[in-house]
């Protein structure tokens, strides 16, 4: 079997797939004519193709759809639960508000980041000026002095990008270096584990819901978290279960963010035989919180470069030490 290729979808592209398929699937048209109908960018039309024909040919959603590049490993793991459980319209719905939700902080941030970025390149040529008008400076020594901060941001961002595509394209199930690192980071290390945990009790909840068994849905929504350590931890529920216990008996054995909460929820969901219910509401409790982080910081973040960039811009035209290291010598 042919490897996965990276999803070519941007956040808001898949958003709109997914509210088609959702609508697509809650009218009852069969998958074949839904995919007709499907408006992806120009760069995804082969593979768009490539899944109208898997899927004309046998294939189900989730594995086509993984094959062709429009999925992430999450969505086929999330898909293939959901196929197994009967739920695929709910899980379309989930994603699709998920992704609508992801593209609009990406955004408000991008939006938000364009003032502090202008500022920090108009700084850029304004701040060696009097250094070329003084004769301090050559042309080659001012345009080196513009250009190579630039590099180094645009590297950094590239391997920034290129770490977290690497990460969201991984396979489900696969294990990475920088699980240990992403967690011990402050604000960002409890949010992605908050993150999976949602995506964990969202997708269990989801296959209650549809009947499927606790014993059968619980490796499935195991598989979808991605953070290796915890995934492992997680896998003990299934143990425990299969040991008598029930599923907040299991849960207490383990320690993550919220636990309190969802132990609460799920005791009176377990003793009211409305289990499936209260993991999603724990699930769109922890969606709130992530909400509230995101928005936070895509009100912070813009904030905090743009002050260190007047910093810098003053402390450059106070003692004239520019922007890191002198220029070499030949270029002054």
């Amino acid at each position: 079997m042919p490897s996965p290729r990276p999803a070519l979808l941007d956040l808001a592209a898949r958003a709109q797939l997914f509210t088609h398929l959702a609508a697509m699937e809650k009218a009852g048209v069969p998958v074949e004519r839904a995919l007709l109908s499907v408006q992806v960018p120009a760069r995804a039309k082969a593979a768009l193709a490539s899944l109208q024909t898997q899927i004309a040919g046998g294939s189900d959603m989730a594995s086509a759809g993984l094959r062709s590049g429009l999925f992430t490993p999450l969505d086929s793991t999330l898909l293939r639960a959901a196929q197994a459980s009967g739920c695929l319209a709910a899980i379309y719905q989930r994603l699709a508000e998920r992704y609508n939700h992801r593209a609009q902080q990406a955004a408000a941030i991008k939006s938000r980041l364009l003032m502090p970025a202008a500022v920090l390149v108009l700084a850029l040529f304004i701040q060696p000026l009097p250094a070329l008008v003084g004769g301090q400076l050559s042309i080659a020594g001012y345009l080196w002095g513009v250009l190579w901060p630039l590099l180094v941001l645009g590297a950094l961002y590239a391997l920034g990008r290129g770490l977290y595509l690497r990460r969201e394209h991984a396979p489900a199930g696969a294990a990475s270096p920088l699980d240990g690192l992403l967690a011990s980071m402050p604000i960002l290390g409890p949010a992605l584990l908050r993150r999976n945990l949602r995506d964990f009790f969202d997708s269990l909840g989801l296959m209650l819901e549809a009947g499927m068994p606790m014993l059968e849905a619980l490796p499935k929504a195991c598989a979808v978290i991605s953070h290796a350590p915890l995934r492992k931890r997680f896998s003990a529920v299934h143990l425990a279960i299969q040991r008598g216990h029930s599923l907040a008996q299991a849960l207490s054995a383990l320690d993550f963010p919220g636990q309190g909460l969802a132990l609460g929820l799920i005791r009176t969901g377990e003793a009211s035989g409305t289990l499936p219910a209260s993991l999603l509401n724990y699930a769109s409790v922890e969606s709130q919180k992530l909400d509230s982080l995101n928005e936070q910081l895509a009100t912070w973040l813009p904030r905090l470069l743009y002050a260190g960039v007047m910093l810098w811009m003053a402390y450059g035209l106070l003692t004239g030490a520019g922007f890191g290291p002198r220029l070499p010598a030949e270029l002054s």
